[in-house]
């Protein structure tokens, strides 16, 4: 009996599955709550120059100006008529008052001398009682240093990729989870509490580690719980989750207002994940795979008792779990990111798999990341972003069933290049045709990554699944941590983002055709399942679990 024939005795998805599932719901809707966390603490409304010090030394000059006068004679207007938000007059322009037309006032302006804001600025606070953005003032010269805030948190994601996928394979699923669930609580509140650009992105880089882990482990632990039959389903219920952080993070951003406070309420479930810990399961596979067979009989059993099959393990031993994976080794050998690169087979998944996530990932987040360029409010633009991945996770559901994993992956990301290039060449005038491309390639991209986390589990053996997928993520965090920088090259040429993101969603597509189905197929084991199995059906993999093991009874 193999472990999948197995599970499906014990229960392939009854109440242990669910229960896993549900308790792995809180500390996974901290996931999107952290990671589009920037589209709000990093939000920076409209601004101008503080011209309180032009004030104070020419307001004898002029008692009886307005306001809006005193703006007018004291900040220039760009080409739309807008208020400067990075410059002001050395002196007041009190000649401009005669200028009626808002157009005549930038004409005559452009000569006029001006200076960089002398004493910070002045922000629109009828969205945002308060932003990191503006209580640092990471605005005009410094607003590079607003993206970066992003990119470093996400870097910290990338570092945790490749700490949790190995250390996960080497020390356990449930251990390592917990391991993330106190990282992302002790920086996350901390960030929190910070009051300088060096501090806030120290800790949001550690904050970011950990969250890295949540999502890489609680994925694994899910699939590694369900048979064959529930594997899609499953990944796609796991991927809810994020579509639900991401609908609510816009209402809780609206409801809280100030970041401090926003900060502490996406971070404060991990407290009431870390109880709930206690009642998760470790991954049978994993512990099988390892040689610890008394811990992996002992969860098999909870898992029989939980789904009213306790019969199924009162007559077999822990010892006989041996032969329910045909181990490569006795249990001893620790296993590394360099045994995704030894073998050929495995090699070419490695450097796909990896491609792939790169670009999902910078995909994905280059629009995720981009809500003010449509004309919208933040908080609708953020909650309609959201919500159309409802539709998208149905409509991904139906095609992994129906055409399987590779077809999924290369159609959506085919069909998210072509909604950002069409976005490209849309006027800005056509706002509401812009944001609905927009949302298209949204669901579309969120679609992909739905369908890559599933067959990425699947393509990788157990003895090593979880350095895949910190490898495969590890790339993805490079793709992430460079998003929110390619706004800057607006500035170089309008489209040039658009365009990025759109030739990186194409080649990934095209890139995907490399990969072996794995649709209604067992998942692999070891790395020696990989190699020998020639083709990938559930036949030819029976076939060679059948090779293997009558050469373990003769003795080879």
């Amino acid at each position: 009996m193999k472990f999948e024939n197995l599970l499906v005795e014990v229960g392939g998805f009854g109440w242990h599955q669910a229960i896993v599932v549900l308790l792995l719901v809180i500390p996974r809707l901290t996931i999107p709550f952290n990671f589009l966390l920037p589209n709000f603490i990093g939000a920076v409304p409209s601004h101008h120059c503080d011209i309180s010090i032009l004030e104070s030394e020419w307001g004898a000059a002029a008692e009886n100006l307005t306001r809006e006068q005193w703006l007018n004679v004291s900040i220039p207007r760009q080409e739309d008529g807008q208020l400067s938000s990075c410059e002001m007059f050395l002196e007041p322009q009190f000649q401009l008052l005669g200028n009626v037309s808002l157009h005549n006032t930038t004409t005559t302006t452009s000569d006029l001398p001006t200076v960089k804001c002398q004493k910070g600025w002045v922000y629109d606070n009828s969205s945002f009682s308060s932003t990191m953005a503006t209580e640092l003032n990471l605005v005009c010269q410094r607003k590079s240093m607003n993206k970066a805030t992003a990119t470093i948190f996400f870097i910290g994601v990338m570092v945790g990729a490749a700490f949790f996928g190995s250390m996960s394979d080497r020390f356990g699923r449930k251990r390592m989870l917990l391991c993330a669930y106190l990282l992302g609580i002790t920086f996350g509140m901390a960030s929190a509490f910070t009051h300088d650009f060096v501090t806030f992105a120290a800790t949001r880089f550690l904050t970011g580690l950990g969250i890295s882990g949540i999502s890489l482990i609680s994925i694994v632990l899910c699939v590694e719980w369900v048979d064959i039959d529930h594997r899609t389903l499953v990944g796609v219920m796991i991927s809810l989750d994020w579509t639900t952080g991401t609908v609510l993070l816009p209402g809780i951003a609206y409801l809280v207002g100030e970041w401090r406070y926003l900060v502490v309420t996406v971070t404060s479930p991990l407290v009431l994940a870390t109880i709930t810990w206690w009642w998760l399961p470790e991954s049978a596979r994993w512990l099988i795979a390892n040689g610890r067979l008394d811990e992996a009989h002992y969860y098999l059993t909870r898992c029989a008792r939980a789904n009213g099959r306790a019969q199924v393990m009162t007559d077999m031993k822990p010892h006989a779990l041996s032969k329910v994976i045909i181990a490569e080794s006795s249990g001893g050998r620790k296993y590394s990111y360099l045994d995704l690169l030894r073998t050929p087979k495995l090699r070419r998944i490695a450097m796909v798999t990896a491609t792939v996530w790169f670009s999902v990932a910078f995909t994905y987040y280059g629009i995720s990341l981009n809500i003010t360029g449509f004309g919208l409010n933040i908080y609708l633009t953020q909650l309609i972003y959201g919500a159309i991945e409802v539709p998208a996770k149905l409509l991904i559901y139906v095609c992994l069933d129906r055409i399987g994993r590779r077809l999924s992956l290369v159609s959506t990301f085919l069909a998210t290049g072509t909604c950002l290039a069409v976005n490209v060449f849309l006027p800005s005038r056509l706002t509401l045709a812009r944001t609905a491309m927009a949302i298209l390639g949204k669901g579309l991209s969120e679609s992909s990554f739905t369908c890559i986390f599933l067959y990425t589990t699947e393509l990788y053996p157990t003895v090593v699944r979880q350095n895949g997928l910190g490898f495969s993520s590890f790339m993805a965090r490079i793709g992430v941590s460079l998003a929110p920088l390619m706004g800057l090259l607006e500035d170089v040429w309008g489209p040039l983002p658009g365009l990025l993101f759109c030739a990186v969603a194409i080649a990934a597509g095209l890139a995907a055709l490399l990969l072996p189905e794995t649709h209604n197929v067992r998942l692999p084991e070891t790395i020696e399942d990989v190699e020998q199995t020639r083709r990938w059906s559930v036949a030819s993999t029976d076939e060679h679990w059948k090779e293997a093991e009558a050469e373990a009874a003769s003795g080879k």
